[in-house]
């Protein structure tokens, strides 16, 4: 039986762990998209915070795409790891080739999510960064470890669902570590979800926009209700 009806009731229940957050000012929450951006949207209307999106583009191996040399993300963060590029002999015409390719990607991303938004200040704030589910955490790791180039306070990671060994690993990478079901066999984050339709470029730029028309206007007394969430 799935937990979740779909990824915004993930986001709601999720949201229930954020309360002692309503009101602070020094708060931003951030979506791993593109299915981690529904589950922050009601994180963010919950605790009243500005809500933006981190893209990471992982930076691979040549002829090992999925293992990382590197990452980009959303703000200009680069992530270097000099132990994989050296023991792999990997040149650095090879990683400004697949860099550049990536960073093309990012910009596309950025280009469609945002609507000309800058990406939101981060440094000396709490960060509660999200996505909706996670299997062995790398993209999660990839994202931590992108956003501490900007400095934040704090960083909050918080998911749905995730195996408890996953949980565990990146709380040794976090002020904190949100984990609302962790099965100790996860099989597919999908089979969690009643629902776990892919969530569209266009859903993410329309709940984009309308936490950046709502939430941080929005007062702490009124932050429950304040937000009408796009359809």
């Amino acid at each position: 039986m799935p937990t979740f009806e779909d990824r915004r009731d993930a986001g709601r229940k999720l949201a229930d762990r954020f309360e002692r957050y309503v009101g602070q000012r020094d708060v931003v929450v951030l979506g791993l998209p593109r299915g981690g951006v529904p589950v922050a949207y009601e994180i963010a209307k919950r605790i009243g915070a500005p809500l933006d999106v981190l893209i990471v583009r992982k930076i691979g191996v040549p002829g090992h795409p999925e293992l990382a040399m590197g990452a980009i993300a959303s703000g200009g963060i680069r992530v270097v790891d000099r132990h994989v590029i050296d023991a792999l002999g990997v040149s650095a015409h090879e990683f400004e080739s697949i860099e550049q390719q990536e960073r093309a990607e990012l910009a596309r991303r950025e280009r469609t999510f945002r609507s000309g938004r800058a990406p939101l200040e981060v440094a000396r704030k709490t960060v509660v960064l999200v996505d909706d589910g996670l299997a062995t955490g790398a993209s999660m790791v990839a994202a931590i470890e992108a956003l501490r180039t900007r400095r934040p306070e704090r960083i909050v990671a918080a998911v749905p669902v995730a195996p408890p060994e996953t949980c565990a690993a990146l709380r040794e990478r976090t002020d904190e570590m949100i984990c609302l079901v962790t099965p100790a066999r996860l099989v597919a984050v999908g089979l969690w979800y009643q629902d776990f339709e892919q969530t569209t470029d266009r859903e993410v730029r329309e709940l984009l926009d309308a936490a950046a028309r709502e939430l941080p206007a929005r007062s702490a007394k009124s932050a429950p209700h304040a937000v009408v969430p796009p359809r």
